[in-house]
Order: C-alpha cells, then structure tokens, then sequence
C-alpha cells in the first residue's frame, strides 16, 4: 500500500482522510464520553444517514441534483438534528437524555422511507453504511481537512469551558461560561465530524470511533489530557492498521477499524488487570 499511496489518488484521499478523522473523532469524543453523551453519536450518524439517503432519492428523481455530493445533504442533516436535539434538552428539562433517543428514532424513521422510495440499497449507499476506500474523493478530503481545523481551533480556544462543562456545569455557569452557546458549537462540531467521517468509517460506525478509543485510554490514563492522548493515539492505530487491512484482504474499512478498536480496548482492560494483580 505504500508505494500504492503515490500512486492512485483514492488512496491518497483515503489515507490522509483516514488519518485527520482518527484524530478529531476520538478528540471529541473525550468530551462526549464524559458529559455522558455516548450515544448522541448514534443519533446524529443516522440523521445524516437520513440526508444521504434523500440525496441519493433526489439524485434520482431531480435532474439538478445529478453529481451533487451526499455528503453536503447529509451535513445539513446532522446539524439540523444536532439542533433539534439542543431544542429538545430544553422542552425536556428534567428527562434531557429522552432528546437523544427521539432524533435517533426519527433518523432512522426517515432513512428506511428514503431509502424504501430510492428501490432500496444500492452500491452508494452501501459504502455510505460501511466506508469505503475508493469511495473518498479529493473534494471529501478537503471537507474533512476545513472540519479537522475547525475541530482543532474549537479545542485549542475553548478547551478550558469544554472541560469545566464537561465535570462540572454549575460552576462552569456560576463562573460567567456561557453554557449554551459553548454546547451548541460543540455539538455543531459534532455533528460535522460524524457527517465527515462516514466515507472511511461508516455512518453505522462512526460512532464506535469517538467511544472505543476513549474507553481503551481511560483504563490507562492518569489524567484528562493523557486521556485524551491515548484516545487520539489509539484511533490513529485503529484507523492506519484498519486501512491497510481492508486495502489488503477488500473489507470494509469501517469494519476493520472497528474491531481493531475493540482489540486495543480488550488489551487494555488485560494489561490494567494484570499490573493491579502484579502489584498487590
């Protein structure tokens, strides 16, 4: 795959592509993961499965949508959803967590009539589900490259709000930080992230890329930004490894990054058990 990489272009695009999501997913995931929002990535990956599966519908039916890119619908899906569920927090005051699971509800009531209008599955949509590598094109690199800035800018100028919102947000309010307006530019980031990242993950696993990691690095981690290290490292080993197996052995990368995921967090849990077990 190495000489590969200089000289196909999808490859290019996959890899550096890749590489920029196995940072900024796991980044953000760190605050979701601790705000306890774990499962707001599921909700708004199928929301944006619900704009990609209308974009593909109307790539059929609309002559003007011919050659369009997916991934531009699909965005607005997801920050619309990212806004809904913002709008829900606030209807269900004490019940908050209740927004999550009726966007998802709805992202995935509205993807099956899409996609039922669209005569079902096809090749597009499957690589949309599951990632794929020739799928990346240039223009979904320079997308993923202007969220990755953005991501890394929200981070660098916020980090100190995020995480006094993320542990403790009566303070963080009592402190003079504007809660809402800093959840809801986390959140758009969110939602920008996951819409990004379905070309090489998948829009069904996206959301294990911003929670395995985390979970692997904080059985080992000793601080919140050495979690947040380890996190951004592991998703980089995930996604690297996972791209030249899938290229090798033609899986889907989502898969492959997945379950290497999964392997590294298994293999932390064991290397915690048996060093607490050597020292007592």
């Amino acid at each position: 795959m190495l000489s590969s990489l200089f000289q196909y272009e999808f490859l290019q695009n996959a890899f550096i592509s890749g590489m920029l999501i196995g940072l900024i997913a796991p980044l953000l995931g760190v605050f979701v993961v601790v705000r306890r929002m774990s499962l707001i990535a599921d909700a708004l990956s199928h929301v944006t499965l619900a704009g990609i599966a209308a974009s593909l519908l109307l790539e059929k039916k609309v002559t003007a949508f011919v050659g369009i890119n997916p991934l531009y619908l699909g965005m607005v899906f997801s920050v619309g959803g990212s806004l809904f569920i913002e709008k829900l927090r606030t209807v269900y005051k004490h019940y908050q967590e209740l927004a999550i699971p009726i966007i998802l509800s709805a992202g995935v009531g509205i993807s099956v009539i899409f996609i039922s209008l669209a005569d079902g599955f096809n090749t597009d949509l499957f690589s949309y589900l599951f990632g794929s590598i020739s799928a990346v094109s240039r223009t979904d690199m320079y997308v993923i490259s202007a969220i990755t800035v953005a991501v890394i800018l929200v981070i660098f100028f916020l980090y100190k709000e995020l995480f006094l919102l993320s542990f403790d947000e009566e303070h963080a309010v009592a402190s003079g930080i504007s809660a809402k307006v800093i959840h809801f530019i986390f959140i758009f980031m969110l939602a920008l992230v996951i819409a990004g990242s379905m070309r090489i993950v998948g829009i069904l696993l996206v959301s294990s890329l911003m929670t395995l990691p985390v979970a692997a690095s904080i059985r080992i981690a000793k601080g919140f930004k050495q979690t947040i290290f380890f996190s951004v490292l592991f998703g980089e080993i995930s996604v690297i490894i996972g791209l030249f197996l899938a290229y090798y052995l033609d899986l889907a990368p989502g898969g492959t990054i997945v379950i290497l995921s999964v392997l590294i967090l298994i293999m932390t849990i064991i290397w915690t058990k048996y060093t607490k077990g050597k020292v007592s």
